[in-house]
């Protein structure tokens, strides 16, 4: 291959940096790409679009290992719908699911706290009507004072 994109020209289009070009195609995530006759990489147009994807699929909660995963699936599928990507994504939606359930306690629980005033965290944690479930800490030390 004499023409071709050079390291920085494939970064900056796939916005990531030249390291984490590098990492990628030590992971093998990316295939090697071939050499000039002076030894820099020269990618094609579809290293580009690699990239990209990989980068999406992280966006969407995915590890590089189950990106090379299924990258690795799409290369072998000979024009068959590559098995395994509707699970994954579907595992994946109820992993965010449960994070947002987890986000969505967590949240009543700091706004239930600013709403009471809670401005000190053991004196909170010890108030019968500490809104943040302490519930260890808070039922060896309740006592029947103010709250917060």
């Amino acid at each position: 291959m004499s023409t071709g994109l050079r390291s920085g020209q494939v970064a900056e289009a796939a916005g990531v940096n030249i390291q984490t070009l590098r990492y990628y195609e030590r992971r093998g995530l990316l295939a090697e790409p071939e050499r000039s006759n002076g030894g820099h990489r020269l990618y094609g147009e579809d290293a580009v679009t690699a990239l990209r994807v990989i980068k999406a699929a992280q966006r969407l909660g995915f590890t590089l290992e189950e990106v090379a995963e299924l990258l690795e699936a799409g290369r072998h599928r000979h024009g068959r719908p590559v098995a395994g990507l509707q699970d994954r994504a579907a595992a994946k939606l109820a992993e965010v699911d449960a994070k947002v359930a987890d986000l969505t306690t967590i949240r009543t629980a700091l706004a239930a706290a600013v709403d009471a005033g809670c401005d000190d965290l053991t004196v909170c944690a010890s108030s019968a009507c500490c809104p943040i479930p302490f519930t260890d800490l808070a039922e060896e030390n309740r006592h029947a004072g103010p709250c917060c």
